[in-house]
């Protein structure tokens, strides 16, 4: 982990200005926007609202896209003043060659997944003249793009996390994410499905995930 710089503690998947305005007055540091197919999905109209009525010291907003062409996602940033991009498909790094703000990327992993090949899907994203910055550690689930409430290997996010720029993702929630964090020291932590309540978000789940979260990076200093 980077101490250097404050975790970053992301609420995925919102969708109304009322669990993205509890998400901030609760302390997160990143919104996600999913702009993807998936239950989630938000238009760039119904971001652009959502960020309109929040504070204009509001965290950074985080727009998920997956197997985008650059063109499109940069037309997407123009129109709803997005500050962080996440790929989570399965893009290649030239992609990174015409985007112009920060980018994180999202890459899954089966259990059992060796340290030696995780680095080589990393590197190349590292390694780019404009290079992502952070990557984002999931489980990898056949047929999903993230979001799937499954639980990635913290074992190997922990050896990555000592390398790598990790943000944690998959099967967190209030009840574990502090733990996650002490296992792991990542840069941060990432949540969807864990601060929902019948696949609607909850302004309760949001508020103790991020006191949870809050706490297990107090605890590492």
């Amino acid at each position: 982990m980077n101490e250097s710089k404050p975790p970053q503690i992301k609420i995925c998947g919102l969708g109304d200005p009322y669990a993205a305005r509890v998400a901030v007055e609760s302390g997160a540091t990143a919104l996600g926007f999913m702009l993807a197919e998936s239950r989630r999905k938000a238009s760039p109209d119904a971001i652009s609202a959502i960020l309109e009525e929040l504070p204009v010291s509001r965290p950074p907003a985080v727009g998920v896209f997956v197997n985008e062409p650059a063109e499109h996602i940069a037309a997407v940033v123009s129109a709803t003043g997005l500050d962080v991009i996440q790929l989570s498909g399965d893009e290649a790094p030239d992609i990174l060659e015409n985007i112009s703000v920060p980018v994180w990327k999202a890459l899954r992993f089966t259990m059992g997944t060796t340290f030696g090949a995780a680095c080589q899907l990393i590197e190349p994203w590292l390694t780019h003249h404009n290079p992502v910055a952070a990557v984002l550690i999931d489980a990898a689930v056949v047929g999903r793009y993230g979001g799937s409430g499954q639980r990635a290997d913290w074992n190997l996010a922990a050896r990555l996390a000592e390398r790598y720029p990790v943000i944690l993702a998959g099967g967190l929630d209030a009840d574990n994410v502090a733990d996650a964090i002490r296992t792991v020291r990542p840069i941060g932590v990432d949540v969807s499905s864990g601060v929902e309540v019948d696949g609607i978000k909850d302004h309760a789940s949001i508020r103790n995930f991020i006191a949870a979260s809050q706490q297990g990076f107090a605890n590492l200093v």
